[in-house]
């Protein structure tokens, strides 16, 4: 017996030694020595700093880009067949039945399909930035396999040889998660339906361009006709998928801004950014690199898998980037011929369905080779993918299709591969007006002193003008009738006031022609960002920098003492309307008013609305934050709407009424988390980040595999952004994928922080090491002149051909 358990003792033991040298041979890469890179024309060498960011240095800018597919494959593989699986609808391949929906509706929207399109169309020179790249990434694959992470051993996969088509695909499922407008006009439909078209209308989004400080209104813009049938989108699982953005997407929101000389402590330009993101996943989305050769010099980010930057510096100019949220989509409301399911209707016209096939590859723990395939047909019509009845079968009289700008758009050219290169305002500009793929807002500078804001992609004129509801098509005219000209999207170039900035709110101007979308920001953040600019004479890199951090909220500055005022007139709830109205606005995550607010408010919403649109409605409704929170807002300090009282009950509740019952809701909730005294609650005690793997996303071992959680400052509505969803409150779910200050007069650095690190492979150092930086505000770098990558270099490794 006594050798028994010697025995079993000695076995786990090794088993316990060999996971441990398993899990530290995979979470380790080789940094120094020399790899040998077949494709290369000359040596590379790569220095890594204390952060493990990679600054290459090579001859050329082709090797260059060999050399970034190959680093980006060695510290971020698995992130990469992450996004290109999710990109391609193939992660039921990965996690089985439970991914099959989102991969059928991936397949729908058809990024891949487009991906091949658009590369067969691609110039020589397009066609070379990327294969170059991806060169480099797949000579990693092809004789590194003994280094990769050890998330491909977890998951069960391994990846296969990266293409053209895989990265385009990955840039149209990017520019996709930032196009938001069918969410605005699917939550229209359903409000028609629920309350008709007169009081749905009470609730179309507001938007106010706080530059003008009146509500902006497109000359061709008309309220929106709505489509007088029935649909029930809420009922059509698709659907539901489609009005929401899966979990880790490639981008969300942002603020940015630059400033010119003359505001600038350097004397030259400054540009900041903090792109937002799904902030939940170690080691965040974005993945920076220095380049360096004989023609360029430039540092910034660029997503996993695909080569260059689009957010940093070089030389001569300074970029970032945010979502502009153009509408550049459209749903349709089509008409099946009744005599023939296999067509559809355009006036008197019947025309045939173009059918699809996708075969999907699911894993399935009880099929022969541990996988299953399925085939799912997907309809098109002229406009694009039947994205309604997919899942539910195809027995409707009308189905729902969507249709995109980027894939009637695409030219030869790519344009991001510009940026690298560019030389001066004209050529950014230049370079970003073949960018079709997304509806982005840039901002930049050059070195000569000019300043710039530009908005790219293609956005239709409308012969219905705006585009707030779906648009039932009766026959067979086009309500596409052109493009909004690139020389008339918004911009600026060298303003007056010495600097621009967008933060995804309304920026368009008074008497502008065309319509360009009905879904921004609600504009707190860029009011703030106004204060801030322009109560500063010279402003320094640490001004942007804290900036960004800036946790004022402009919208409880309006609405927190009428909320106050409210709650004081009642013994049960006076102690909470004290400490809103003893507070600065300021959501710190060790304050209470914070949590009384944003609990309050929340709630509120939800009491105005519920009796109306009820549960599974108001709970959709609210979630897309952008379409109500500007009405609300003005439905409070107006102190005038029907929806305030509660048709459930005989009363006439008022404003003020909701105001007491929501925190008397509140205070059951939050007591029961964190004791009956309000003044002891705190925003960061409910306001938490929780970094995990994409490996490990829940259960027991989360933590082992991410970041921890953390308590945050600020909101949705704060410079310092950390955004929560109604529906699960108040675990942020969306905040900065960058922090990043470039000024143009620092010859040695730029300011920059990642929410977790540089590398992808779990227990590797550099995957969360950036994270207490990042929570704490404190100034992290990006080193771009050789003696400061040379002192803080901590590796070097040669690429030989």
């Amino acid at each position: 017996m006594k050798k028994i358990v010697i025995a079993a003792v000695c076995i786990v033991v090794i088993a316990v030694i060999s996971g441990f040298l398993l899990v530290r041979r995979a979470a380790r890469i080789q940094t120094s020595g020399e790899i040998r890179v077949e494709g290369l024309d000359s040596p590379v060498t790569v220095i890594r700093d204390e952060k493990g960011m990679p600054f290459i240095y090579a001859k050329s800018i082709p090797d260059a880009l060999r050399a970034q597919g190959f680093i980006a494959a060695q510290d971020r593989l698995f992130q990469m067949e992450l996004s290109r699986m999710m990109s391609q609808g193939r992660i039921s391949e990965l996690a089985g039945e439970m991914a099959k929906n989102l991969d059928i509706k991936m397949r729908a929207l058809g990024f891949l399909k487009y991906g091949k399109k658009h590369a067969a169309i691609l110039s020589p020179k397009s066609r070379d930035y990327f294969n170059r790249y991806l060169e480099g990434v797949n000579r990693y694959i092809e004789t590194r396999k003994g280094e990769f992470p050890l998330e491909f051993t977890l998951a069960g996969i391994t990846p296969g040889p990266w293409t053209i088509e895989d990265s385009l695909a990955l840039l149209y499922y990017m520019g996709w998660t930032m196009s938001a407008n069918i969410q605005t006009e699917m939550i229209s439909q359903m409000l028609n339906e629920k309350l008709g078209a007169e009081r749905a209308r009470e609730l179309l989004p507001l938007n106010i361009n706080p530059d003008n400080e009146a509500p902006a209104v497109a000359a061709r813009a008309s309220t929106p006709v709505f489509y007088e049938g029935i649909l029930d989108l809420q009922k059509d699982p698709m659907l539901a998928l489609i009005i929401r953005r899966p979990r880790n997407s490639p981008a969300i929101g942002s603020n940015n801004w630059v400033v010119a000389s003359r505001l600038s402590e350097s004397g030259m330009p400054v540009v900041a950014n903090d792109p937002h993101l799904d902030a939940g996943m170690v080691p965040g989305q974005l993945y920076p690199a220095g380049i360096i050769t004989p023609e360029v010099r430039a540092v910034g980010v660029i997503l996993p898998g695909v080569p260059g930057i689009i957010i940093g510096r070089n030389e001569h100019m300074a970029i970032g980037m945010t979502n502009s949220y153009g509408d550049g989509q459209d749903l349709y409301i089509e008409t099946i011929d009744p005599s023939d399911p296999g067509h559809y209707m355009e006036g008197n016209r019947s025309i045939p369905f173009e059918i699809s096939t996708e075969t999907l590859k699911i894993k399935d723990g009880k099929a022969k080779g541990g996988y299953r395939e399925e085939t799912v047909t997907i309809r098109h019509t002229r406009r694009g993918p039947v994205v309604s009845g997919v899942l539910s079968g195809f027995k409707t009289e009308r189905v729902v299709t969507v249709r995109w700008t980027p894939y009637e758009t695409m030219g030869p050219e790519i344009g991001l591969d510009e940026i690298l290169t560019a030389r001066s305002v004209r050529d950014i500009r230049r370079g970003l007006g073949k960018v079709t793929m997304g509806m982005f807002n840039f901002v930049f500078a050059d070195r000569e002193g000019a300043i710039g804001w530009q908005t790219t992609g293609r956005l239709p004129v409308r012969s219905q003008g705006d585009s707030t509801a779906p648009y039932p098509v009766r026959d067979g005219r086009d309500n596409w009738t052109g493009w909004i000209p690139y020389g008339m999207m918004l911009q600026s170039q060298n303003p007056p006031s010495g600097w621009v900035g967008t933060c995804n709110h309304d920026s368009v101007p008074r008497g502008y022609p065309y319509y360009i979308s009905s879904f921004f920001a609600p504009g707190y953040r860029y009011r703030r960002l106004k204060e801030l600019v322009g109560g500063s004479v010279k402003i320094g890199v640490e001004d942007h920098w804290r900036w960004q951090r800036d946790a004022k909220n402009l919208m409880a500055v309006e609405i927190a003492p009428i909320m106050a005022a409210a709650l004081k007139v009642e013994k049960a709830t006076a102690p909470m309307g004290a400490l809103l109205a003893d507070w600065d606005h300021v959501e710190r995550a060790d304050s209470s008013a914070p949590l009384i607010f944003q609990a309050i408010y929340r709630e509120f919403a939800c009491q105005v609305f519920r009796d109306e649109l009820g549960e599974d409605l108001t709970k959709t409704f609210l979630d897309v934050k952008y379409y109500w929170k500007r009405r609300l807002h003005r439905m409070v300090v107006e102190n005038s709407s029907s929806f305030f009282d509660d048709i459930t009950t005989k009363e006439r509740e008022t404003r003020d009424d909701l105001f007491r019952r929501a925190a008397l809701a509140v205070k059951g909730e939050l007591s029961s988390r964190f004791g009956s005294d309000p003044a002891k609650w705190r925003w960061g005690g409910a306001h938490r980040l929780t970094l995990v793997s994409p490996i490990m996303r829940s259960g027991p071992l989360k933590g082992l595999f991410g970041g921890g959680s953390h308590p945050m400052d600020g909101s949705a509505e704060t410079l310092y952004r950390a955004t929560f969803k109604f529906s699960k409150p108040y675990d942020v779910s969306t905040g900065a994928g960058l922090r990043m200050v470039a000024d143009l007069g620092d010859p040695d650095r730029v300011l920059a922080v990642l929410p977790g690190g540089v590398s992808g492979r779990v227990f590797n150092p550099h995957t969360t090491d950036q994270i207490d930086a990042y929570m704490d505000g404190e100034i992290r770098y990006w080193w771009f002149s050789d003696k400061m990558i040379r002192e803080n270099g901590k590796s070097s490794m040669i690429l030989r051909p």
